[in-house]
């Protein structure tokens, strides 16, 4: 029997993986796949966010997300994203 090890991600590793997610205009499941993670999980960390901005900040006053400029820009944040991730196994 095979035990699975419960994988953790940094609380940067979400903000950014949800950031591309939903500057990126593709669909949850095609950026979960390119981070190699479940899209439920997406959904669930951009929700803790959501959350938790909302405690912070009131709506009025909350900047925007950053978006990531030229596609050049998003390949590196990808493959900064999947080091980052390559790391933690």
């Amino acid at each position: 029997m095979t035990s699975t090890t419960k994988r953790r991600f940094t609380d940067e590793f979400k903000r950014e993986a949800v950031a591309l997610w939903e500057t990126s205009g593709r669909m949850q499941t095609e950026v979960a796949a390119e981070l190699g993670i479940m899209p439920t999980m997406l959904r669930r960390w951009q929700r803790k966010l959501q959350d938790s901005n909302d405690m912070l900040v009131s709506p009025a006053a909350k900047p925007p997300v950053s978006a990531i400029g030229s596609p050049a820009d998003q390949a590196s944040e990808i493959a900064r994203l999947r080091r980052e991730l390559c790391r933690m196994f």
